[in-house]
């Protein structure tokens, strides 16, 4: 399915309460994520200094507070195969000690047994280091390993840990050997390391500076675990756009677009570390519009999170999300191309299939999504239609796992759920009617918006004004050669520019200045 001249580009909006990323294939929406920038929410692969609250021996687990309002989970299974060695740090770093001499004089032991019970290793009150696996999701709180990695794109790091390991997905013996001799060489005491398919023909320099970056942060720990001994975050993995450019980036790359200087840096820094040769792709974006109405991401959004998804040729797919099951409905519109309604038929599927796979990705959905596609007679259609829809998944980095189609035409497929569902409310609430029904006549909202426009006029003595609407509403204001925005430029003697904003409702407009500030 991957053509080889894919365009990638990852758009990033960075706003004042949260930072908006979407990746496009061939300037298609394909996944979506948001990032609070407030405050920290609990994200996977965020490492917390945590203190063991509650042991549950039938469960072989603990429950432990990271300072969320949930708390932590981890099972014994998760403590890792060197939780003594981590133990041992925790309980004897301290601010007069050298903390570098204790990390490296600490032995690490035998590998803890399978068979063990958390009650030996855990007690209330003790503190440990765990990394968020599993994201809180709905009642539950954060799920948690004490065996700490930190991963770079072409190397994991793994404190307390021996051996370095190389992926089965880099076949040349040659190439492991070298990277694995490499790696070893330039690691110090007590490290180990994975090395990514991403390293495959990667110089030394940038093996050794990615290195040199992880262990820095992993070590920038040890004086919040040594001087306080308290609850809180440790570090996080990195800001949603590196992890998604660790996890993406390969040559296939064309631009990564960004609307903030300071991200655009960052972006650029990273990019510089981990791939010297793309660093060109990063753009600063400029431009006058909002970044997701220049690219045509907001309009995407819009179309694609709503409950009905619409395809091509009047099919659409009807979404329904609970907690731990989503289905997924198949309808074929009104589209007769051929004659052959069994042909037909599987046509639809497979143009739903196409959706579902990027839905699934779009939406971050997890457990189980039992897809109800239309019915075919013929078994062949169906086995064909369970390949395509393996090969169309191949590509989505979360777990998962599709079963053949049933007779009744249901398709079972199951993806790890690791973050809550994205969920966008697509719906809108009339800005007149507050959703009663009644408005006034929309007949008036030009005389309300000349008002406003005297108002300004009048109060801050401006001659240049921006005027934001939806396009509806923008389409309506400018229409004709006499429209009413050239009559109130000529009657208050002003420059007016009306810019369509594809994210505002119907009737909602805001005036700005010539530098883009917001007049009230």
């Amino acid at each position: 399915m991957e053509s080889e001249h894919q365009e990638k580009d990852l758009v990033v909006d960075v706003g004042s309460a949260e930072v908006r990323l979407a990746l496009l294939e061939n300037h298609r929406l394909i996944e979506y994520n948001r990032e609070s920038s407030q405050g920290h929410s609990f994200s996977v692969g965020d490492v917390y200094l945590g203190k063991v609250k509650k042991i549950l021996p039938a469960l072989n687990a603990a429950f432990v507070d990271i300072g969320d309002s949930k708390e932590a989970f981890v099972h014994y299974l998760d403590l890792g195969l060197h939780f003594d060695a981590f133990d041992r740090f925790v309980r004897d770093s301290n601010p007069n000690r050298n903390l570098s001499e204790l990390f490296s004089e600490i032995k690490i032991g035998e590998p803890l047994s399978k068979e063990g019970r958390i009650e030996d290793f855990l007690k209330p009150g003790q503190m440990i280091i765990g990394q968020i696996v599993k994201e809180p999701i709905s009642t539950k709180g954060s799920r948690l390993t004490a065996e700490i990695s930190l991963a770079g794109r072409n190397i994991v790091l793994l404190p307390f840990a021996e051996k370095v390991s190389v992926s089965q997905k880099i076949t040349s013996k040659e190439e492991k050997r070298r990277l694995e001799t490499l790696v070893g060489n330039i690691l110090p005491h007590n490290y180990g390391a994975i090395i990514r398919t991403a390293a495959e023909g990667s110089s030394a320099s940038v093996l050794v500076a990615e290195l040199r970056s992880l262990i820095e942060k992993w070590e920038s720990a040890w004086k919040k675990i040594s001087r306080n001994k308290s609850v809180g975050l440790l570090f996080t993995e990195y800001s949603k756009t590196t992890t998604i450019l660790r996890d993406l980036l390969n040559d296939s790359f064309t631009n990564i677009y960004v609307n903030d200087e300071k991200i655009y840096e960052e972006t650029r820094r990273y990019i510089s570390l981990i791939s010297p040769e793309q660093e060109k792709i990063v753009k600063l974006y400029d431009g006058k519009e909002p970044i997701f109405d220049h690219f045509e991401v907001t309009r995407q959004i819009k179309s694609s999170f709503g409950k009905v998804v619409p395809m091509k040729q009047g099919a659409y797919l009807v979404i329904e999300t609970t907690e731990a099951l989503n289905v997924i409905d198949v309808n074929s519109g009104i589209r007769a191309k051929t004659s052959d309604q069994e042909e037909n038929t599987f046509e639809v599927n497979k143009l739903a299939a196409e959706e579902i796979a990027r839905q699934l990705r779009l939406r971050d959905m997890g457990g189980i999504v039992i897809v109800d596609f239309i019915d075919m007679d013929s078994v062949e259609h169906r086995n064909e239609l369970y390949k395509y829809m393996m090969e169309l998944m191949s590509s989505d980095r979360a777990k998962h796992n599709v079963l053949p189609l049933t007779k009744f035409g249901l398709m079972q497929i199951t993806r790890q759920r690791i973050r809550p569902v994205t969920e966008i409310n697509t719906t809108e609430k009339c800005p007149l009617c507050h959703g009663t029904g009644k408005i006034a006549s929309t007949v008036v909202i030009d005389e309300q918006i000349e008002r406003k426009l005297a108002d300004l006029v009048e109060r801050t003595k401006l001659k240049h004004f921006t005027l934001k609407t939806g396009p509806i509403l923008g389409a309506y204001l400018t229409r004709g050669w006499n429209s009413f925005v050239s009559k109130w430029k000529r009657k208050y003697r002003c420059k007016l520019r009306v810019q369509e904003i594809t994210d505002y409702s119907i009737l909602q407009y805001e005036f700005y200045d010539e530098t883009g500030k917001p007049l009230s």
